[in-house]
């Protein structure tokens, strides 16, 4: 049965892999030369190719080994994004109030990490749910708390006693992107490696 294998791609090859999101947009010209724009998705969707991270055969080996465990594109697995995979810049100290995730109503208890992206025109509210264990800092009122659970499968925090009304909630994580492996055959080649030919290795994001 596919499924989902709470367990990282190789973070040394992952690293070096090249990709981004990716938005569907349906455009139609009019007559006039005016163009009607419409989002085909709500959410971007993420793809990446981790063959730019091979850089030797002990490389090769352990993606081919994590390949053949997931079963090809069957199960799908946590892919650490070299660009992004932090609730603040990257190089900067994460912290608890790095990014908005509520505000409290006197009796919610749970609430889903997120990270804002943009502000000033039409800022763009992403789901994480695959926060990195351990990573998670949460404060109430801008004063950190240590009163809450951290489901790192979902990526939802719950509190002991449930944030007063109108309290801000933040948080500040490392995140790991839901991916599988968008191909169910990988083509390696000594040959080609050593003459510097880049393995093609494509991820893509999925829905839980």
């Amino acid at each position: 049965m596919n499924g989902f294998h709470e367990v990282v791609f190789p973070l040394d090859v992952g690293f070096g892999a090249s990709g981004g999101p990716e938005r569907r947009t349906d455009i139609a010209t009019l007559s006039s030369g005016h163009e009607e724009r419409n989002a085909r998705w709500a959410h971007s969707r993420r793809r990446y190719d981790a063959g730019l991270g091979v850089r030797s055969f002990l490389d090769l080996q352990t993606v081919l080994a994590f390949f053949e465990e997931r079963r090809g594109r069957l199960n799908g697995f946590r892919f650490r994004d070299p660009f992004d995979h932090c609730s603040c810049a990257l190089g900067s100290v994460i912290s608890a109030e790095d990014q908005l995730i509520g505000t409290g109503d006197g009796s919610t208890t749970t609430f889903q990490l997120k990270k804002t992206y943009g502000g000033l025109y039409a800022p763009y509210e992403r789901s994480v749910t695959k926060p990195v264990e351990g990573t998670v800092l949460v404060a109430i009122n801008g004063t950190a708390t240590s009163n809450v659970s951290v489901d790192s499968i979902s990526g939802e925090i719950t509190f002991d006693v449930a944030p007063d009304e109108d309290a801000t909630i933040t948080a500040g994580f490392r995140f790991d992107v839901p991916v599988r492996f968008d191909t169910d055959q990988l083509e390696f080649s000594l040959s080609g490696f050593e003459a510097g030919d880049i393995p093609s290795i494509p991820l893509v994001e999925i829905r839980l």
